[in-house]
């Protein structure tokens, strides 16, 4: 059973992607999208919160790890690849560029979080984890196209202010 349903808009994306590949679920929570994929994909699904992602260490195509994303030890990716990278409702700037280099050639980076404004609405509120306007495409790296991008209010499944990014890595790195 999937505890909350996956986001709608990443369901919309998905509809681009092969299936049989490797999807890294970042930050996952309690693995709403890892559960929604494993049957398509190699699900790794990565939080720092242990209880959170106990539900899907029994699930035969997802693996795993638990792992804080923000403190200083080497980042766990090191050489790992993935055709879908997923990461929703989750920023640590100091690290946005490195899972840009998760993303396999051909792959795909699928973002959506909270931005500016969304205190209105409730958490986060803190500017530390709501994203400015045009910052995450600010961010693609060249060998990247952007597919689809999004700032502003939504209303399902509840008002928030987010932005939305979907991104080809379509080159190889210069």
């Amino acid at each position: 059973m999937i505890p909350n349903p996956p986001s709608a808009w990443v369901m919309q994306q998905a509809k681009r992607w092969s299936y049989g590949g490797r999807l890294l679920d970042f930050a996952c929570g309690r693995g709403r999208h890892s559960l929604a994929f494993a049957n398509q994909f190699k699900v790794l699904a990565v939080d720092n919160d242990i209880k959170a992602i106990a539900n899907l260490s029994s699930h035969s195509r997802i693996s795993t790890l638990v792992c804080d994303l923000e403190d200083a030890t080497p980042w766990p990716f090191i050489e790992q690849k993935f055709d879908v990278v997923l990461v929703t409702n989750y920023l640590f700037r100091p690290k946005l560029l490195n899972i840009f280099d998760l993303v396999a050639l051909g792959g795909y980076l699928i973002y959506e979080t909270f931005a500016i404004g969304n205190a209105a609405f409730g958490h986060p509120r803190s500017p530390k984890f709501l994203l400015q306007e045009g910052e995450l495409a600010a961010a693609v790296p060249t060998h990247f196209s952007i597919i689809e991008q999004f700032h502003g209010t939504i209303t399902t499944p509840y008002p928030a202010v987010i932005q939305r990014l979907s991104a080809r890595h379509e080159n190889a790195k210069l």
